[in-house]
């Protein structure tokens, strides 16, 4: 399972996620971004929450990270050590703005 809290102020959106980010939750995050990332300059997500992700996450965060290098930038806070070590693993931590 996998909440969306989507928090947009002009050009800026800040989603956060609570749960897994997995093959399951995965078009559900893509569909909220798709819908909200139109006009976005500064794009944030907050990884408080967020327990697990898996490729198809990946996956949804690489699309969206091709967007936004052509309209803004795009930062991912507050990542747990699990999630940090799935994005090294992957070398995402290296094409991702992790902070």
């Amino acid at each position: 399972m996998l909440n969306i809290d989507q928090k947009k102020d002009g050009a800026n959106l800040v989603i956060g996620l609570e749960g897994r980010l997995d093959t399951s939750t995965a078009p559900q995050l893509e569909t909220a971004v798709n819908d909200a990332i139109a006009g976005v300059t500064d794009l944030k997500f907050d990884f408080t929450k967020l327990e697990y992700i898996s490729s198809a996450g990946l996956r949804v965060l690489l699309s969206t990270q091709k967007i936004m290098n052509k309209q803004g930038k795009m930062v991912i806070n507050n990542v747990s050590e699990e999630v940090m070590e799935i994005f090294d693993v992957t070398g995402f931590s290296d094409i991702l703005t992790i902070e």
